[in-house]
């Protein structure tokens, strides 16, 4: 499976940006797709995610309310997109995929992932 990430970028605080991330390859169809992201100098932090099958998503408590995912099943990608964006939220986001339900949450159960891509929230 390959993961591809991008559409990060500088944003103002209270701005918005919407992440995509294409999947191709082998890919299973029941699978889930998650968000991670990774400020400078911390652990990576799972942001949510997508039962690729089921379509049950899922978000850190940080974000919700403010960010939504999404997924187009014909082009196999998953979006996420972020509103009320915040300094905080300035990191290196990532896309990654497992067949893993149970801790998706972690990133040590995750077999993919994307190259990252990188979203400044200046304030």
């Amino acid at each position: 499976v390959q993961l591809q990430a991008f559409g990060g970028g500088l944003v103002q605080a209270g701005g918005s940006l919407r992440l995509s991330c294409a999947a191709s390859g082998r890919t299973f169809y029941s699978y889930y797709m998650g968000w991670f992201r990774q400020a400078p100098g911390k652990e990576r932090e799972f942001v949510g995610g997508i039962s690729w099958s089921a379509g049950s998503i899922d978000y850190v408590d940080s974000v919700k309310g403010r960010f939504t995912i999404s997924r187009d099943s014909a082009k196999n990608t998953m979006y996420l997109q972020m509103n009320s964006l915040k300094p905080e939220d300035t990191a290196v986001y990532y896309c990654a995929w497992t067949t893993i339900l149970s801790g998706r949450d972690l990133a040590v159960n995750y077999d993919f992932w994307g190259q990252g891509t990188l979203v400044t929230v200046s304030s």
